[in-house]
């Protein structure tokens, strides 16, 4: 045979300080080597003529006293270390709850534990406090559906808006101006259940909604952001309990595809589905308006292609009574 050089260099190996070493739970080796070894010598002495079961037997008794030994020790040795090491892990606990408690100080959030309610709302879901939500939208897609529900929810509900603007945005351009202005006209009413939702201007693909702070879940699209505002607003508005949920929902996904028309065809074949969902009714939810109305409202503001020529009488009629609820 020949040699084979070393192919890596010879280096230290630095191990990680956050890890402890465990311990070998078998006995050392010299005591292992003794005891083998007293009992080799005390074989020799006995009869060789010794059967192969009686060998066997000793074999089993060794074993079992061996690990009798090991359970001990480690029992013995590793109480101590391992109340230490659970001593230390609750230290830092503690230091970690206090470094979360400064934290909520610096942010000004309560620190008292929410209670819930035993009232059950919403379709039996359970009431709890709403997080702020985030919404990141060009400037080119307002989302006129929050302007139209602040306006509609001003006497049940207060949608807190703030704008800010991305430095991937130069300049959001007249019209997100005069969303802003007009956001800024509704006031706050505090003694109003509210949420607070902040508009950020950049440059993206599509609108999109994040409602937990501590992980990543966008909701896309315009439509989808109404279904959820519906869904936490005033009661007047939820409707998952009403007997036209269903087209309630139908109604909200029209308007997603209007706005995804790329040719006047396509939007004028829309607003026909859209008129046969309305037919003689007052608005699009039944004889009050609904988030379906809200949501056909800002899609056909979106839609600047789409006039009045290319509208039903039945949803020129629709409009006029939308406009004085969400006067947009």
């Amino acid at each position: 045979m020949y040699e084979l050089k070393t192919l890596l260099p010879q280096f230290d190996i630095k191990l990680p300080t956050c890890m402890y070493p465990l311990k070998n739970v078998s006995l050392a080796a010299d005591s292992l080597a003794s005891s083998s070894s007293a009992s080799t010598s005390s074989s020799k002495l006995e009869a060789s003529g010794k059967s192969k079961t009686s060998r066997n037997a000793a074999t089993c008794a060794l074993d079992l006293d061996t690990l009798g030994r090991q359970i001990q020790q480690l029992l013995k040795d590793d109480t101590a270390s391992v109340t230490a090491r659970q001593e230390k892990v609750l230290k830092q606990l503690e230091e970690l709850k206090a470094q979360l408690g400064q934290i909520r100080a610096g942010l000004g959030v309560c620190g008292k534990t929410f209670q819930h309610t035993t009232a059950y709302q919403n379709g039996g879901l359970k009431e709890v406090p709403l997080q702020d939500v985030v919404i990141n939208g060009h400037p080119n897609f307002i989302p006129y559906a929050l302007l139209a529900l602040k306006n509609a929810w001003r006497n049940l509900y207060t949608i807190d808006v703030k704008t800010f603007t991305h430095s991937t945005m130069a300049d959001i351009g007249p019209a997100a101006r005069e969303f802003e202005a007009n956001l800024a006209k509704v006031p706050v009413n505090p003694a109003l259940p509210k949420i607070n939702v902040t508009i950020i201007w950049k440059n993206c693909e599509h609108t999109e909604m994040i409602s937990s702070p501590t992980m990543y879940v966008p909701i896309y699209g315009e439509v989808n952001i109404i279904r959820y505002l519906g869904r936490v607003g005033p009661a007047e508005y939820r409707y998952e309990g009403s007997p036209l949920c269903n087209e309630i929902d139908l109604v909200l996904d029209i308007c997603y595809q209007l706005l995804r028309c790329n040719t006047h065809k396509a939007q004028v074949a829309m607003v026909r589905s859209l008129d046969k969902r309305l037919q003689q009714q007052q608005y699009f939810g039944g004889s009050q308006m609904s988030v379906a109305d809200i949501g056909v409202y800002s899609s056909l503001i979106r839609m600047p292609a789409i006039t009045d020529k290319d509208l039903t009488p039945a949803l020129l009629a629709w409009r006029k009574r939308a406009k004085l609820v969400a006067q947009i």
